[in-house]
């Protein structure tokens, strides 16, 4: 059986080689290697792509959310209401910026957080004062936004998003990055809009956060030498920016190309038997709201005897991954904060459940068959 790698940026590269080639050639010619040109350019591109007033580019989509919380206003011994299945770097970027990361549970059929448990776990109290509320939009749909911001609204909370894997999603029609006050990409390599090396951006719909923020990510100075805060060392480098600037404008093309493979992925899940309208269907898929615009960062199932089925299209050279193994409430690095197994159970059974499948613009219907004929047989 012919591999299916889980993805292959060789087949985009391929597509855009001399850009890119001419693109870092740019930068080499001029000179500038760290901000400058190439991310200010960048920056006020993605502003326009996101719907927001200003953008700050910085070196890692971590950064990116530890500098969108400083800016809003997250202090040391702030609270933060997140959720526990997701990147450690949603619960790390509250604690780097001073702040006690509070998870809370996810919704069942989207795995995303739940408005209403938040709602239930900010209206029971606590120690800390929760100053922000930090939804992921997972594997690249956007949270229930519309609940999550009344919430928000009723608690007086910032919403600062985790926007690394939805770079062109959206909620009715808003696009990511503009649903809050400020968010935070990953262009990881890895990601629907990858860099070929680390780098991040935050968006948001306030000049004043972004000035704050660019002072942030140059060690709290605005004028070289002169520092007003403690600030960091994130600057984004000038070869990603114009590496990111040359494929910002297929994005929506590769992100329509996503979707077009998840679908023929839920067509093929539903004609193999594998997944039926019965609870105890052996791959269950994960729901995707009418109100989002979901960019497919991964296609994401829920399979009966998960890592027996992963073993299996291992051994047949089919690329799978496990988004994610264990709940960030039951990290060990989060141990100080008391969590226990069985505290958040939602997240607790998608980590033994979620297989992630081949996903990226190039994959072929071929190549998708044989991912869904090779799990057929494992179940039959």
């Amino acid at each position: 059986m012919p591999a299916v790698p889980l993805l292959d940026l060789g087949r985009q590269y391929q597509q855009i080689r001399q850009e890119v080639l001419a693109a870092i050639e740019r930068v080499c010619a001029s000179q500038q290697f760290i901000l400058g040109a190439e991310v200010e350019a960048l920056e006020q591109e993605i502003a326009s792509f996101t719907g927001t007033s200003a953008a700050v580019g910085c070196a890692s989509g971590t950064d990116a959310l530890w500098l969108a919380l400083v800016a809003c206003g997250v202090q040391p011994g702030d609270a933060v209401v997140t959720t526990p299945f997701s990147f450690l770097a949603s619960g790390s970027a509250i604690v780097r910026a001073g702040g006690r990361p509070v998870f809370v549970d996810v919704d069942p059929v989207s795995l995303n957080l739940d408005a209403e448990r938040v709602r239930e776990r900010l209206s029971s109290g606590g120690a800390h004062r929760v100053r922000a509320l930090l939804p992921v939009h997972l594997y690249g749909q956007c949270a229930d936004m519309d609940a999550l911001e009344r919430v928000a609204g009723e608690f007086q909370l910032v919403v600062v998003e985790d926007a690394a894997q939805a770079i062109g999603a959206a909620w009715r029609g808003r696009p990511a990055g503009g649903l809050g006050a400020a968010a935070g990409f990953s262009f990881y390599p890895s990601k629907n809009l990858s860099a070929y090396g680390e780098a991040g951006l935050v968006a948001t719909r306030d000049p004043d956060f972004a000035e704050h923020m660019r002072r942030l990510r140059n060690h709290g100075s605005s004028n070289r030498y002169l520092h007003q805060e403690m600030g960091w060392n994130c600057r984004m480098d000038a070869i990603q920016a114009a590496i990111l600037r040359v494929k910002l404008p297929h994005i929506e093309a590769w992100n329509r190309q996503r979707r077009e493979r998840a679908a023929t992925y839920d067509r093929l899940f539903y004609a193999s038997g594998l997944r039926t309208a019965e609870d105890n269907s052996p791959i269950r898929l994960l729901e995707t709201s009418a109100l989002a615009h979901h960019v497919f960062h991964q296609y994401v199932v829920r399979a009966q005897r998960r890592d027996g089925l992963r073993e299996f299209l291992a051994a047949r050279n089919i690329g799978t991954e496990i988004y994610y193994p264990v709940p960030l409430h039951l990290q060990p690095c989060f141990r100080y904060l008391g969590y226990r197994e069985g505290d958040l159970p939602v997240s607790e059974r998608a980590t033994q459940e979620v297989l992630a499948l081949p996903m990226f613009p190039e994959l072929t219907e071929e190549e998708q068959r044989s991912v869904v004929e090779a799990m057929a047989e494992f179940y039959s």
